[in-house]
């Protein structure tokens, strides 16, 4: 037995589609969060998010030249970004040191995603530059996506939207406490 979707005057044309709204995502859409420049000062929240306690800029872990942060719009449930302290847009612009640490806290967000929520597999990587689809190019940030067999479903493809199963906060305090020490 099927139901008839409620009618709703001003949602366009009928089409017999259930509407799930997430009216959250218009932040991201219209550019909250995203600086108005290149520099440090320009408002860039990777520059901001050190300062703040890490329940409130959702800091998983920190190390000395990197950390590890949710991302506030994710893919996926515990996607997390790598990003390093330094405002440097490009990976070449890393010294030693923090490439290393940015290593390392990637394959410690593997090791704590799969503790915490048994990932499946990862999608890893950086997008350097605007063209390559940064949207905060001027601060290097990579990103680590947890992936589960079965995760896609109608709703990225269709809908052009993501369910998430958990609240941010809850989903940062279960990888803060999964990180491997």
């Amino acid at each position: 037995m099927t139901t008839q979707p409620e009618q709703q005057n001003g949602v366009g044309t009928q089409d017999a589609f259930q509407r799930l709204w997430t009216p959250h995502r218009m932040a991201y859409i219209q550019g909250e969060n995203k600086p108005s420049g290149p520099e440090a000062g320009d408002g860039c929240p990777f520059c901001g998010i050190p300062e703040m306690s890490d329940q409130d800029g959702l800091v998983v872990a920190r190390g000395k030249h990197v950390y590890a942060v949710l991302n506030l719009y994710p893919y996926n449930g515990g996607h997390l970004m790598v990003v390093p302290y330094r405002h440097v847009a490009d990976y070449t612009e890393l010294d030693d040191n923090e490439t290393a640490e940015l290593a390392d806290l990637t394959k410690r967000a593997m090791v704590a995603l799969r503790k915490a929520s048994g990932a499946h597999g990862f999608n890893i990587g950086m997008n350097q530059g605007a063209a390559a689809g940064a949207g905060i190019a001027a601060h290097l940030h990579q990103h680590i996506v947890p992936r589960w067999g079965g995760d896609t479903n109608f709703m990225p493809v269709v809908g052009h939207t993501k369910v998430l199963p958990q609240l941010l906060a809850d989903t940062r305090q279960m990888l803060a406490d999964a990180w491997p020490l």
